[in-house]
Order: C-alpha cells, then sequence, then structure tokens
C-alpha cells in the first residue's frame, strides 16, 4: 500500500488522525496532514482506505500494489 496527501488540499479536520494515528498526524501550529507512515503495513488498509473516505478535502490518496 502506498499512502500519499496533498497538504495544499487539506483543511485541517483531524478525521485521519482518529482513523489511523499510526499513520496521519497533524501539524502544531496549523493542523494540516502530517504523512508519518507513506507505506504502512496490509494490515492497516481498512483504516487508512476510512480515514481517505472521510477526509472532507479528499487529500488522502491510497494505492494498493499487487
Amino acid at each position: 500500500m502506498k499512502v500519499t496527501v496533498d497538504q495544499d488540499r487539506c483543511v485541517g479536520s483531524g478525521q485521519c488522525v482518529l482513523a489511523a494515528d499510526d499513520v496521519f498526524d497533524q501539524g502544531d501550529e496549523d493542523g494540516i496532514v502530517v504523512l508519518l507512515d507513506p507505506a504502512p503495513p496490509a494490515d492497516r488498509l481498512a483504516d487508512v482506505q476510512h480515514a481517505a473516505a472521510v477526509c472532507p478535502a479528499l487529500a488522502i490518496a491510497v494505492t494498493v500494489e499487487g
């Protein structure tokens, strides 16, 4: 799995962090998404896909390889 974020689109809602706090964080000053793990393990797929789905700005892309 490969995860990318578009920080320019992010509105800082924090939904991604609630869904997968080991993959996403937020900047202290602006709340914009910070990608902690661009290649999380396969067992995190459901949570990462959920994070992408609930992002109000659609700033998260998930690519499943294989």
